[in-house]
């Protein structure tokens, strides 16, 4: 029986070499004459351990990592394809402590399965979902997605039910799906991770979603830094349409649904819906005002739903399992499992998926181990470049959207950044400032010109120039910003600022400067 071994074709594992590794696997294998095939996958999210490769045995896949080229003749020599001993062995993967705490449910294919295989897929649980919702009303798909309490992952966290809904009942003789794989926030690679490692999870919850709000066609529009990603889900949308999933007859039963891939042009602001829905039909991605929404008049001005990628990944769960299996995770209004990711500063920097509720301290210090500079945490980003910084006495705050939101922050698509003690936070503040300034579309005098101005103020109060007076000039600034901005950039920029005021005043005193100044 020919034994398969795993090495990810991830965009992470493939910086540290999985390709090379890959490529020497399988010239030892056939010098060695042995009855094993490479099967690329994607990753398992244990960024420190990559590149990390499995070998499928009777008892379950064992993990070996960080595997270099030069580990392959050992590791074949020590009986890598029976799951021999080795320095490298981790032992079965899933018994692995940071796999092992996890209640994977979106990413539970992820880094097990060969990403274009339709045979794969459905082997380990894959169109259950689909086979479902193919046996229901639109009506009663809506009603079991709103049931679960699903809300959208993309950041402003509304309930993903409600929106289809309204897309259902909209007037149209044609209705669009529309994913957001614009993953552009810092700390971030959810998205990334699942389009490369199990992107028919993703097919599979855009064409319920198609059968829910009676919808032909599905767009998924992804950031031109992703070309691994790109290049992976046109190969599984391609295996889709030969295996009859997508295509007229969706699924081989129902009405006709089928997914076009777009590529981004590296605009941040395309992340914000309506000026994806812009890019989309070719012009300049400006956002659209607000009324009307896209739900009423969107891309092409057709009734449209606009998710993001795990917001449609999560859809086949809660189709396959029902809607209460999926809401009996998580806490208060936060239902369901969260991908977070951890990044910056972090020692085991990886993605890690639980039920809402884990504490933003256990998180960084039970899944990520605390700083990798070993120093004391000064400072936390949730959220992406636009998320509050919360201090370290904020390490309690359950990772919900409520708790988040009473506290001045927010989730957004779940990045976790973390900086230890020797950040300057009148920095990071000026640079929240910049990157507006960077990104703005133009559009709205609030954003275009007041990052500009705020980046200005806070470079003379890092400088020393009248602290207290452009200080406050900051606060007025950013409350314009907040109530005036015509989208979440202009808008949402003020979080970082504040916050890092707030937080840590003693960053933005420059008292011999100021004295001196004023």
């Amino acid at each position: 029986m020919t034994v398969r071994i795993h090495v990810p074709a991830d965009s992470a594992a493939a910086s540290v070499g999985a390709d090379h590794v890959a490529a020497r696997l399988a010239t030892e294998i056939e010098r060695a004459g042995l009855d094993a095939r490479i099967v690329r996958t994607g990753s398992r999210g244990l960024f420190w351990l990559e590149p990390m490769i499995e070998v499928e045995t009777a008892t379950g896949p064992i993990a070996y990592g960080p595997v270099t080229p030069a580990d392959i003749p050992g590791l074949i020599a020590a009986g890598l394809i029976d799951g021999g001993a080795h320095p490298l062995r981790l032992g079965p993967t899933d018994a692995i402590p940071y796999l092992a705490r996890q209640e994977r449910l979106t990413f539970a294919r992820c880094g097990a399965i060969d990403p274009v295989s339709v045979e794969d897929y459905r082997a380990r649980g894959g169109f259950k979902g689909l086979e479902r919702a193919l046996a229901m009303t639109p009506v009663e798909i809506v009603e079991e997605v709103t049931a679960s309490g699903l809300r959208g992952r993309g950041g402003a966290g509304f309930p993903t039910g409600i929106k289809w809904r309204t897309v259902l009942g909209a007037a149209g003789d044609q209705k669009h799906i529309v994913c957001n794989a614009d993953e552009g926030d810092s700390g971030t690679f959810a998205d990334r991770m699942l389009m490369e490692g199990d992107p028919m999870l993703l097919i599979e919850g855009m064409a319920i979603a198609g059968l829910a709000v009676g919808a032909t066609q599905g767009w998924i529009y992804i950031r031109s830094e992703y070309p691994r990603a790109v290049a992976t889900f046109t190969r599984a949308v391609e295996a889709c349409r030969r295996a009859g999933i997508l295509g007229a007859k969706v699924g081989g039963a129902g009405p006709a649904f089928d997914i076009t891939v777009r590529m981004g042009a590296g605009a941040y602001v395309c992340g914000e819906e309506t000026s994806l829905l812009e890019s989309l039909e070719g012009k300049r991605a400006l956002v659209r005002f607000k009324p009307p929404l896209p739900a009423l008049k969107g891309l092409f001005g057709k009734p449209t739903v606009i998710n993001n990628v795990l917001s449609f990944a999560a859809v086949p769960t809660i189709l396959a399992d029902g809607a209460k299996a999926y809401a009996d995770y998580g806490m208060g209004r936060s239902r369901g499992t969260l991908p977070f990711q951890l990044a910056g500063n972090i020692k085991f920097g990886g993605l890690v998926e639980k039920a809402f509720g884990l504490t933003l301290g256990e998180a960084i210090h039970d899944f990520g181990g605390g700083t990798r500079s070993g120093r004391p945490i000064r400072a936390v980003q949730v959220g992406g470049p636009l998320g509050a910084y919360f201090p370290a006495d904020y390490l309690d705050t359950p990772l919900d959207y409520e708790a988040f939101a009473a506290r001045k922050g927010m989730l957004g698509h779940g990045g976790i950044v973390v900086f230890d003690d020797s950040v300057d936070m009148a920095e990071q503040a000026r640079f929240a400032f910049e990157f507006c300034a960077k990104e703005s579309c133009g559009k709205c005098t609030p954003c275009r010109i007041g990052s500009t101005r705020g980046r200005e103020t806070i470079e003379k109060v890092i400088r020393g120039e009248a602290v207290e007076r452009n200080l406050a000039l900051v606060d007025d600034l950013c409350r314009t910003m907040t109530d005036a901005s015509l989208c979440a950039l202009g808008g949402l920029t003020p979080y970082p600022v504040l916050s890092a005021i707030e937080h840590f005043p003693e960053d933005f005193d420059r008292a011999p400067a100021r004295v001196a100044a004023e």
